[in-house]
């Protein structure tokens, strides 16, 4: 799994050479694995060796389907053995790139942040993937503000092409060159953002879910024709609740109410029966069932 003994490179405007992931659940082992296929060295790393397992195991399966599809040509072994699994955050110190996957919390991103300002270097750029959390606000814990931005990428990470880029006050314009050149390296899509809370996806995606929750609950039409009439009548590939099990409704949930403490307006406020499944642990698909079962 370790890179060998690779000597240290850095950004040179070829693309980003060392990438520390920091949090190694489904969001941080893809973000890893995708920086690994663009032939970059990555240090992955958590505080729970069994996720640092979970992620070694899922990335080579991930790795095996892309190449038995052709998606990607090298040998998977090849692009794992770019990533360092480690528990040791250390490991990462002055990597050109550091993305923060951890939980959705203030206060544990601003932990983190503590400990990576001693691990970057001068031009190390230091981004969160947060979904909902204001950049600006993230920023107050970080040394080098103008060298820190949002990178939100979308679940599945391998798969899905679209990357947000969200700009805080203080973020350098040539950051944001940066981070749309390396992004576009991997290749993704990327858009850029102000630091608006829920930013472009979830400021227009939380208020559909949040109605098609609703539309269930007072009893219109099943989960089942919800979901088809957004599939059928507006071309989306998975319906609202659908989509909200393969989020994961603990997710949704903690995004709305982001939104909700944010813009005080009831259209982001978690509905009854939202909060009634997190409640019960029916988070999803993660969770076996949430408004289906898997």
């Amino acid at each position: 799994m370790p890179w060998g003994r690779r000597r240290p490179q850095h950004f040179t405007g070829d693309g980003i050479l060392k990438v520390t992931v920091v949090g190694a659940g489904t969001m941080g082992r893809g973000i890893a694995q995708v920086f690994a296929q663009a032939g970059n060295g990555v240090v992955l790393t958590d505080v729970y060796p069994k996720a640092l397992e979970t992620a070694s195991a899922e990335i080579q399966k991930s790795l095996a389907k892309l190449h038995a599809k052709g998606i990607i040509a090298e040998p998977p072994e090849v692009v794992f053995k770019r990533i360092n699994f480690t528990g040791d955050l250390s490991a990462g110190k002055n990597s050109d790139l550091f993305v923060e996957a951890v939980l959705e919390r203030f206060d544990v991103k601003e932990a983190l942040y503590k400990q990576l300002n001693e691990l970057a270097g001068e031009n190390s750029i230091i981004a969160s993937n947060t979904s909902s959390i204001s950049i600006n606000a993230l920023s107050s814990a970080i040394r080098k503000p103008e060298n820190f931005l949002g990178l939100h990428f979308f679940n599945p990470v391998p798969i899905m092409k679209l990357v947000e880029i969200i700009k805080g006050v203080r973020t350098s314009p040539s950051v944001v060159e940066k981070s749309l050149e390396f992004v576009k390296q991997l290749g993704k899509d990327p858009v850029t953002s102000e630091d608006f809370p829920g930013f472009i996806s979830n400021r227009i995606l939380m208020p559909l879910i949040r109605e098609a929750i609703l539309t269930l609950e007072e009893g219109v039409s099943s989960k089942e024709d919800i979901d088809k009439t957004l599939r059928l009548g507006m071309n989306h590939p998975m319906g609202p609740l659908e989509l909200a099990d393969f989020i994961g409704l603990d997710v949704v949930q903690d995004i709305m109410k982001v939104l909700y403490h944010e813009f005080g307006d009831s259209r982001f406020m978690p509905p009854v029966t939202l909060r009634n499944l997190v409640n019960a642990r029916r988070l999803g698909r993660k969770s076996g069932e949430g408004f289906y079962k898997y």
